[in-house]
């Protein structure tokens, strides 16, 4: 067993060395790794990355018992070493079995699992799964092979996971069969993955299928279904598709004004002023009163759309017609005064906010801090960062806050004073924070920094996604990296991700360029052995 796991970690180490192109140097010390038997005690390959050279050396250590912040993988003045995070250890030790799964035959991951007598839980395996939701087939290997074991039936939760993770990867032959292994385990999120996961993929009557089906999903509300399939449509631009089923069911359902809201974003946010405008006539027309979230909607769309004067307009006739707008309407306006650069306004909409007892949140100062760091106001934006930090409750800074901060930097060393401000005011990690640090050091050409963020990202089980090998792919074809690109690009297809247009037209140019450049070493390469190189 032992050999057959080292064989394994040999075949993944040599693509990861392959991808990231730098030597690797095993100590003898730790050449050996301890059998599987034990899992709480197995020890992980974890490597240590010498920041002082280079051509950094890839040693594959024992666990390491002093663990490190999440973010100390910023600070460029320590050794990075992978974390340990309470109660991740054996997911862990599992996700580094699966990670060879493209290099490895089914047969040979299942192997290895069979022989690290895993005690099997549902939190364990959901664990597992997520690690891998940008990664379909290692989650679907895992899934399979859990699935077999005898003593162990997993739980909706299991199911739900894997089911989200085949669904975003667009696996449906596999997803419908997972599906049919659990009709008595479906449940209210069984319903709202699948209709999610098809409004995705535009599969518009296999949605409206699984709402139709929904008495099989437990004791669901019918409204509340409804206005999910609806929800769900309308978020992947298939609102005409959605006010058609909703006039086709207001005999059953009748008029709502959330059923009705839904539908008004559905055109507001697919850019529709005209059927926005349709809508809210015949909003008005109806017998519900438009709420706060409608006319917050509608102005949203009229900013969206350039028309700030109407939606100005709008909005103080809100105050007159003693329509108190909330901080969502509010929130909508000083973004859109932020966009066209009219900040003092913003900031005088802001102070009316606070004088009519309309207390803003997060949202209202991420807009501010948004276009205020495009401008280089630095001095206000920690001003308000610490107006919102003294705040606390619906005002504390979040992820978002962090993700503007982090854009604004210059230089790589003021990375880690901003992530550890974001961990002092309890903002976990996420991949939109880790796509954000990624790309900063691919364009300041850090190339251990983007290493380890990669490194941290999959540890922690959140990515790499689609953006994360975008930035990659980009960022490389920025620097002349032509085939360092392609290969990023080769890995994202592999994993079943569907690049952006844009990337799409990169990979084609590059492909051209390497075929000229080809074509032009053959050239060279024959000149030169003519004696005519100096002529060519």
């Amino acid at each position: 067993m032992r050999s057959r796991f080292r064989q394994l970690k040999r075949i993944y180490r040599e693509h990861f060395q392959q991808k990231f192109k730098f030597h690797s140097q095993l100590t003898t010390q730790f050449s050996k790794l301890q059998s599987c038997n034990s899992v709480t005690s197995h020890k992980t390959l974890i490597p240590i990355i010498n920041l002082q050279a280079r051509n950094s050396e890839f040693l594959f250590l024992g666990r390491i018992e002093t663990a490190q912040l999440v973010h100390s993988l910023a600070n460029s003045d320590e050794k990075s070493e992978f974390q340990r995070y309470p109660g991740d250890e054996i997911a862990i030790n599992v996700q580094n079995i699966l990670k060879t799964c493209s290099v490895s035959t089914k047969g040979e991951i299942e192997k290895a699992l069979n022989q690290c007598e895993l005690t099997l839980t549902d939190d364990l395996i959901v664990n597992v799964i997520n690690r891998y939701r940008f990664d379909w087939e290692a989650a679907y290997t895992f899934f399979k092979w859990v699935s077999r074991e005898g003593d162990y039936s997993p739980g909706s939760n299991v199911f739900n996971a894997i089911l989200d993770v085949l669904g975003r990867a667009r696996r449906f032959v596999e997803l419908i069969q997972v599906f049919d292994e659990m009709p008595e385990l479906v449940n209210e999120k069984t319903y709202g993955i699948l209709l999610n996961r098809y409004a995705a993929a535009h599969m518009v009557e296999e949605a409206i299928g699984v709402f139709d089906r929904r008495k099989e999903f437990g004791e669901l509300d019918d409204l509340s279904a409804f206005q999910n399939l609806l929800l769900w449509l309308c978020r992947y631009k298939h609102v005409e598709v959605a006010e058609t089923f909703f006039e086709s069911k207001k005999n059953e359902f009748g008029y709502d004004i959330k059923t009705m809201n839904i539908i008004l974003n559905g055109w507001c946010v697919l850019g529709n002023v005209y059927e926005a405008k349709r809508f809210w006539k015949d909003i008005i027309k109806s017998k519900c009163e438009p709420d706060s979230v409608t006319y917050a909607t509608f102005v949203n769309a009229l900013t969206k759309k350039g028309k700030l004067g109407t939606a100005l307009r709008l909005f103080q006739a809100m105050w007159e017609k003693g329509r108190k707008p909330d901080v969502v309407t509010c929130n909508c306006i000083i973004d859109a005064l932020c966009f066209k650069k009219r900040i003092p306004e913003a900031l005088e909409v802001l102070r009316e906010m606070k004088n009519r007892g309309c207390l803003p949140n997060v949202t209202t100062y991420n807009s501010l801090i948004k276009h205020l760091c495009k401008i280089k106001r630095m001095e206000t934006v920690y001003e308000y960062l610490d107006e919102m930090e003294q705040k606390n409750g619906s005002s504390l800074p979040n992820e978002i806050t962090f993700n503007y901060l982090l854009k604004s930097l210059k230089k790589p060393e003021e990375v880690p004073w901003v992530l550890e401000r974001m961990e002092r005011n309890g903002c976990k990690m996420s991949t939109d924070t880790y796509n954000v640090i990624l790309k900063l050091y691919v364009n300041w050409d850090c190339e251990d920094k983007v290493r380890q963020t990669w490194e941290e990202m999959e540890k922690r089980g959140m990515g790499p996604d689609q953006r994360s090998y975008t930035v990659m792919i980009h960022g490389l074809y920025d620097k002349g990296r032509l085939e360092d690109a392609l290969s990023y690009f080769h890995e994202m297809r592999l994993k079943g991700m569907v690049p952006e247009p844009r990337t799409g037209i990169l990979v084609n140019d590059m492909n051209i360029k390497l075929k000229e450049r080809g074509e032009q070493g053959k050239k060279v390469i024959k000149l030169t052995s003519l004696g005519l190189k100096g002529n060519a």
